[in-house]
């Protein structure tokens, strides 16, 4: 398979690249992977591509600014 997007993969396709791409969805682990898969069900489910499900996620961790502010120095006359 050489294309991940929803309309060069079937259902199961997909389950099975977001199960091999989070890792261990069984064993032990902290508890985050159940909150992955959920993540990707609108992947699985042929909603949204990967691309958007990763630029939302990213979205929320924004801070909204450009760039980096400089401060006064405090020497200005």
């Amino acid at each position: 398979m050489d294309s991940i997007l929803i309309k060069d993969t079937t259902r199961e396709e997909r389950e099975r690249i977001v199960a091999e791409s989070i890792g261990n969805i069984d064993g032990s682990c902290d508890g985050c992977s159940a909150g992955l898969i959920e993540m990707y069900q609108p992947y699985i489910d042929g909603v949204k591509e990967i691309r958007e499900i990763n630029m939302e996620f990213r979205a929320h961790y924004e801070s909204g600014v450009d760039g980096p502010v400089k401060a006064e120095c405090g020497y200005k006359r």
